[in-house]
């Protein structure tokens, strides 16, 4: 259930860590860097299903102030009904170091991985962590 994921650059460097932080409803997760200490939070919606809307994961610093926003945005009935293919859009400071950018970047990565992906052709969608 829990995923801890390595972005390395290049391969065999780990610049650093997406970790899942246990939580009930909400996925979250940590963002650390090649120290592997925590710089950003990622906290996503209760319900990631999209229903004619985007599903906005929030980028928080450590101290819970809103940075950016990682978001699968909405791609029409029809793309959504009969096609794997999804949009997404990320939001990060623009000041972030350039090492974070591409573990921010492993995480749009992984939230698409984990939450919508099919398997087998069948939705899997569900609220939050179940």
């Amino acid at each position: 259930l829990f995923k801890i994921k390595d972005v390395s650059a290049p391969p065999g460097t780990v610049i650093g860590r997406i970790e899942q932080e246990w939580s009930i409803c909400y996925p979250s997760f940590s963002i650390k860097n090649h120290n592997n200490e925590t710089v950003l939070r990622i906290e996503g919606p209760l319900c990631t299903f999209s229903i004619c809307g985007d599903v906005e994961f929030k980028i928080l610093t450590i101290n819970g102030t809103e940075v950016g926003k990682i978001s699968k945005q909405w791609a029409g009935l029809a793309r959504e009904m009969f096609t794997d293919s999804d949009f997404f859009g990320i939001n990060f400071p623009m000041d972030l170091d350039v090492r974070m950018k591409a573990v921010m970047l492993g995480a749009c990565f992984l939230i698409d991985a984990m939450f919508f992906e099919k398997a087998g052709n069948q939705e899997s969608d569900r609220p939050g962590m179940f």
